[in-house]
């Protein structure tokens, strides 16, 4: 077994997304054509090609990653791992409100052949919401852990999204910026507990953007309680604009523990969206996601 953690600076750019790709962007329900599934495949081509430029532009490559899927992004794993990038690849079902394994029993194989640096999980928990839910999940999530710990697997990086349920909101008039402000903190304080006390063990926790200082000290408490001290936090976007992911990152970057950020939509889906309408080109694309990219680093390490 190997010691759980990972404290260097992580600067990820995802683009892991599958089922938002085929619906929101690209307007396919069901099963894809190998048409579709190469057109999304390249549409991710264009957020990899400008994570390359990002670093050539002066992104450190040491503190550089990304986060993609097998599915649509297998190529671009293989090739990101030739030039020995860090990489982060989903296990998890798509689209789903319950965590389940993307390849089912086969996730093992999967993660093998590709081999990431990171595999990594988004796993929706409400430690108040629904016990029997959040027991199941915690099961196949210490399966995976269980794993991950093994001889010279990839680490461990958790993706934790804690929804409002309806009786949380009723009790916030349904403001949900009051939950996020309120009541998320400790929940996903909860969760991260809850879930080391059912043996599952990230290297990482990737969680929610937070308004104040002091619950990032809560977070990292709980991610490095009973001698987890090794084990760091990164800041996603969640889809938000631009002013708040910024805000996010200022307030992290300034607490010991948190050690980077995963920001995918607002760095590159306006960008994309543009290029496939025809409103800019495929460089510009690029370009636009290497200054957005580009833009969280500066951000997170204080030069902006």
């Amino acid at each position: 077994m190997r010691n759980t953690g990972f404290d260097k600076p992580l600067y990820i750019l995802p683009f892991d997304h599958r089922a938002s790709f085929q619906t929101r962007m690209f307007g396919w329900k069901g099963a894809l054509t190998a048409g579709q599934t190469a057109e999304i495949a390249a549409a991710k081509q264009v957020i990899y090609d400008g994570f390359k430029a990002a670093v050539e532009d002066g992104v450190p490559e040491q503190k550089a990653g990304i986060l993609t899927d097998e599915q649509f992004g297998s190529a671009i794993l293989r090739d990101a791992g030739a030039h020995h990038y860090t990489t982060a690849c989903c296990v998890e079902k798509s689209g789903q409100e319950e965590f389940d394994f993307e390849y089912g029993e086969d996730f093992a194989r999967h993660i093998e052949a590709i081999r990431p640096t990171f595999s990594k999980v988004l796993v929706r928990y409400n430690a108040e919401g629904d016990r029997p839910l959040n027991a199941r999940q915690a099961a196949r999530l210490k399966r995976l852990s269980d794993y991950l710990h093994g001889q010279s697997a990839p680490l461990f990086m958790f993706e934790l999204i804690v929804p409002a349920d309806e009786s949380q909101l009723k009790r916030l008039n349904g403001d949900k910026k009051a939950y996020d402000l309120q009541l998320r903190p400790q929940l996903m304080v909860q969760a991260i507990e809850e879930l080391q006390d059912a043996g599952v063990e990230p290297d990482v926790w990737k969680v929610e953007g937070l308004d104040r200082r002091e619950d990032c000290e809560k977070i990292v408490a709980a991610a490095r309680r009973g001698g987890r001290n090794r084990v760091s936090c990164i800041i996603l976007g969640r889809g938000e604009d631009d002013r708040r992911v910024h805000e996010w990152l200022t307030t992290a970057s300034g607490v010991p523990g948190f050690i980077g950020f995963a920001v995918g939509r607002t760095s590159f889906w306006d960008p994309l969206v543009a290029w496939r309408a025809g409103k800019i080109t495929r460089g510009q694309a690029v370009n636009d996601i290497v200054r957005r990219y580009g833009a969280y680093v500066e951000t997170f390490e204080g030069k902006k």
